[in-house]
């Protein structure tokens, strides 16, 4: 058993029964892993859902398990960005708290954007788009 902390976009396609993914999030379900957000994910969805979603919204959040972003995470949240800027890689609040949040209970991130999670550190589901 796994537990699989979504990205956003995961999230939203599996709401709108795009690219296949609410077949991915069904397959964990089935192969016993767990399923999970924080609050960057639930902020980040409510913001760019239509009225005609909230049923689709609202039962896909609360099935998920919730994990907080504690003060210690919000400071990794904060180093991390900073490390991968004087690299030159720019990666968004929102992304690199996910990131975070990952890395502090050592969770598989589930996303299609490999790209903004370059961390080698981070345990990657990688999907394609």
């Amino acid at each position: 058993m796994a537990i699989f902390l979504l990205d956003t976009t995961v999230m939203i396609d599996a709401i709108n029964r795009k690219r296949g993914r609410s077949r991915l999030l069904d397959r964990m379900l089935e192969q016993r892993n767990l399923l999970a957000c924080c609050c960057i994910n639930v902020t980040e969805v409510y913001a760019g859902m239509r009225p005609h979603e909230a049923a689709a919204t609202e039962a896909l959040l609360r099935s998920l398990d919730f994990y907080e972003v504690t003060w210690e995470i919000a400071r990794r949240a904060g180093e991390l960005k900073w490390e991968w800027a004087k690299r030159g890689h720019t990666i968004t609040v929102p992304d690199i708290t996910i990131a975070a949040v990952a890395l502090a209970h050592n969770l598989t991130l589930v996303t299609d954007n490999r790209k903004h999670f370059p961390m080698p550190e981070l345990n990657v589901f990688p999907i394609g788009k």
